[in-house]
């Protein structure tokens, strides 16, 4: 067997992966950086593929079934990784497959009856959550989790209310970095424009409460309930390990009139969450001039050099880093 790592896939080569996949009922994902390939002569009898630090598209062909190959590939993907500087791996998979990829020392983070999030590091995410500093506070103790590309006066509303309601409220900032702003802006960004609400925590998600954006299809037969398989997901991890950590006992969304999968995202938070012991409080989006703020309209206001409405749509604070670190002048 001759093993090949390949930054991309083309020609007879790209076919074969593709029959492959096939073959074993998976979609194909066009998102990888690089894909190792087992091949047996001109057959090729087994891939793996990578994007930045999650594993993805892990087929080996049924007449190969027992031989090792899965290991083989999950070898060569962690060493190509950790060239890269990724040490903290994830895969996702079906439920089934559990127990393979446990003895190939990845560990379970969530699973839904659909999904299976493992990682590489044992009690990974049990260790991440533990190191989060927790706030001294008896009472009611509120969530949100947010991404703040950037923090408007909207986010702000939403953490000022919650701030009201609740003895004391953690924010979550999404740490993954798949938006404009980087996910250390955006951290810095809350935690300056909620600096005088004094019980208020602004933390990280870390690898863990994943955006839709780097969630795989390619194992889902109904493609088309991604979303919803992802939601769900993230609920899982946010129930599993979060609330236990914080006492949480309410969480805190915006009403979401502008984008659908958002919204639906709301709908399964408020069909899952009450059942576990979390309520789900949905606070109507702040307006100005009877337009919902969002990040978005922000976006654009920053691309077309609109400082007038930006002053309308975001707190000082966030104006001011904005300008402050260049990323607008």
């Amino acid at each position: 067997m001759d093993i090949e790592l390949t930054a991309a896939l083309a020609g007879r080569t790209k076919q074969q992966w593709l029959s492959l996949l096939q073959r074993c009922g998976l979609e194909p994902d066009e998102n990888i950086q690089s894909t190792v390939l087992i091949w047996d002569d001109e057959t090729l009898a087994a891939a793996a593929s990578r994007q930045e630090n999650l594993l993805k598209c892990i087929a080996v062909d049924d007449r190969y079934q027992g031989e090792g190959l899965t290991a083989t590939l999950l070898t060569q993907l962690r060493q190509d990784a950790f060239r890269d500087g990724h040490k903290h791996l994830f895969l996702y998979t079906k439920p089934k497959n559990n127990i393979m990829f446990s003895s190939l020392f990845f560990y379970p983070v969530a699973k839904t009856k659909d999904v299976l999030l493992m990682e590489n590091q044992s009690g990974g995410i049990r260790k991440f959550v533990a190191n989060l500093p927790l706030a001294e506070s008896a009472g009611t103790v509120g969530a949100a989790v947010m991404n703040c590309n950037p923090f408007t006066r909207g986010h702000r509303y939403l953490a000022e209310t919650a701030a009201k309601e609740c003895d004391h409220v953690y924010l979550f900032v999404l740490s993954e970095d798949k938006s404009e702003f980087s996910a250390a802006d955006r951290m810095e960004m809350v935690r300056r424009g909620t600096a005088d609400l004094p019980n208020v925590t602004v933390l990280p998600t870390g690898p863990y409460l994943i955006s839709s954006a780097t969630f795989p299809t390619y194992f889902l037969k109904e493609r088309d309930k991604a979303e919803d398989i992802h939601c769900q997901l993230d609920v899982e991890i946010f129930l599993n390990h979060f609330v236990p950590r914080f006492s949480i006992r309410r969480r805190y969304v915006g009403t979401e009139p502008l984008s659908p999968m958002t919204g639906r995202y709301n709908e399964i938070l408020k069909a899952l969450l009450p059942s576990r012991g979390v309520e789900v409080r949905e606070i109507p989006r702040l307006e100005e001039n009877d337009v919902p703020i969002s990040a978005s309209a922000v976006r654009s206001a920053l691309a077309e050099g609109n400082r007038v409405l930006l002053q309308q749509l975001l707190p000082p604070t966030t104006l001011s880093y904005i300008e402050e670190r260049g990323l607008w002048k």
